[in-house]
């Protein structure tokens, strides 16, 4: 029976509907085009519903103390905040991943970090607007990502429950998937915490509950879908051996190919809650089972 939902694209995420996993390339395509069309092209693959891509404005969104600091990158000894320009995206590039999502029927949407982000993003009309965990306290940015009229993807990493209260209390919950998140990458099993999903949907019933992981492996999505996440999204990469922050904490092609597959058996296998014998079972049933007067009330 399908409850409440939120239209995303073509598609309703929500509590009866298939579970909406979204591969998050991130900034995991290295500042390179043809990276980014052959991880979308991998996330079709294996059977994702969308990829998402994270927006900056290099110069606005790059702490002031972190811009001088110089690290080694695929480009040589640079500084971050070069760093953070080369692996930019323009408009031409995201014109292309537009049309190329389009092309191979799998949505695609980003995270903005900065206003002039959001409104970047919007230009291209993206199935809905994510909300980083970095970003969840920054009041201009949530309030003019509501105005959008997009759905909003939140994720609540490094914050308390009070926290996200205050940011749901600002933003309301209209067309709002919320998505439990420990942010560190990659995250240790025993931060993950799971059972938050459940706290979410006790807390927030009109919102639509889900989970963004960090972590290493795929139990851990897989039992938040059993937890009853809606909506699920994991870092995307061809190799966790690659240069990048996110990469060891992303899932290789073949690995989010079985993520879906499993996700998919996990739906069927939760059933619907109603206790019943099925047409498969009356063979073991008469073969296995001896009569009796408890049998005879069963029956009838």
């Amino acid at each position: 029976m399908k409850t409440k939902a939120i239209k995303v694209g073509d598609r309703f995420i929500g509590e009866g509907y298939p579970v909406y996993i979204i591969a998050e390339i991130g900034i995991n395509h290295n500042g390179s085009l043809e990276l980014a069309k052959k991880l979308i092209d991998g996330a079709v693959f294996a059977g994702c519903d969308a990829v998402k891509f994270q927006k900056r404005s290099p110069e606005i969104s790059t702490p002031p103390h972190q811009r001088d600091v110089e690290r080694d990158t695929p480009w040589g000894r640079i500084t971050y905040l070069e760093y953070r320009k080369k692996v930019e995206f323009g408009y031409a590039e995201y014109a292309e991943i537009d049309s190329y999502c389009r092309q191979k029927g799998i949505h695609w949407f980003a995270s903005p970090w900065d206003m002039e982000a959001l409104e970047f993003l919007l230009q291209f009309d993206p199935v809905m607007i994510k909300i980083a965990s970095a970003t969840l306290t920054d009041a201009e940015l949530l309030s003019a990502a509501r105005k959008s009229g997009k759905p909003l993807m939140v994720s609540t990493g490094m914050s308390d429950l009070q926290l996200v209260e205050d940011a749901i209390e600002f933003i309301g919950t209209d067309n709002l998937l919320l998505a439990h998140t420990t942010s560190t990458y990659p995250c240790p099993v025993g931060e993950l915490n799971l059972q938050v999903i459940k706290t979410y949907k006790t807390k927030f019933p009109e919102a639509i509950i889900g989970y963004s992981g960090h972590e290493t492996g795929l139990a851990p999505t897989l039992a938040a879908v059993a937890l009853g996440a809606s909506f699920v999204e994991r870092h995307i990469t061809l190799d966790r051996a690659m240069w990048g922050t996110d990469q060891a904490a992303s899932v290789e092609i073949g690995g989010m190919f079985r993520l879906v597959k499993d996700i998919r058996d996990i739906e069927k296998a939760l059933g619907d809650g109603q206790k019943r014998v099925y047409e498969s079972e009356i063979s073991s049933m008469k073969k296995l089972r001896r009569y009796s007067s408890l049998q005879s009330k069963i029956s009838r």
